[in-house]
């Protein structure tokens, strides 16, 4: 039988975006081989396994709250690729405790795409405070205080813009105001054909596009 051929681990953008995905929303087993990726959104599941090259059957998985089967997932098994993961800071029951990943700078901003598609966010509001300001925040979110602050320290350096730490009930976020979000937001998206999330990118352009009209209306 032809072996297996195993997930290639050379750094690309598919790659370091697939592992911002393992790093927030997928998860290693202890066995040290099997490695499952859930999300509601197939679309997300479908480009993960494309990034990594995999065939495997994506299958549905049942919410602990509601009981109905509304996720979607792939698993797959892979020794090699395990041992490298656990080699740049991967590693089993990972939420609380993962830190510092090792990530080429060159790469960085896929992979940051890939924690924004798996737990970040962006959302927007009207202050009436501020005569009708439009407000808007990028997020990124774990249950690991060392890795958001990794994350923190990284795109500072990177970007020059220092992020907001904030404890929120069961997990930490890492918050960008207005000008850090977009200069974050444009780097995440530094070229055509990246692979994204479709719904949130979608979204993240309807508020842009009301922060440019309500910035170009009469004052």
């Amino acid at each position: 039988m032809k072996p297996k051929k195993s997930v290639n681990n050379k750094w690309s953008a598919d790659l370091a975006y697939a592992l911002g995905l393992l790093a927030t929303d997928g998860s290693l087993s202890k066995d040290g081989r099997h490695f499952d990726f859930t999300s509601k959104d197939k679309d997300l599941v479908m480009t993960f396994a494309k990034c990594l090259g995999l065939k495997n059957k994506i299958g549905r998985k049942k919410s602990g709250f509601t009981g109905r089967k509304n996720y979607f997932k792939i698993q797959f098994s892979d020794v090699n690729f395990f041992r490298w993961c656990l080699e740049i800071g991967l590693t089993p029951n990972k939420s609380k405790t993962i830190k510092a990943i090792v990530v080429p700078d060159k790469y960085f901003f896929d992979f940051l795409r890939g924690c924004f598609d798996g737990d970040g966010s962006i959302y927007s509001y009207w202050d009436s405070r501020w005569h009708s300001s439009h407000m808007f925040y990028l997020q990124f979110c774990s249950a690991s205080l060392d890795f958001v602050m990794w994350l923190r320290s990284v795109i500072e350096r990177l970007t020059g813009k220092r992020g907001e730490v904030i404890n929120s009930t069961r997990v930490w976020q890492l918050r960008f105001a207005k000008q850090g979000s977009l200069v974050i937001f444009k780097k995440m998206f530094h070229a055509d054909n990246l692979p994204y999330l479709k719904r949130k990118f979608i979204k993240a352009q309807k508020i842009f596009k009301i922060e440019n009209e309500h910035n170009n209306l009469p004052r």
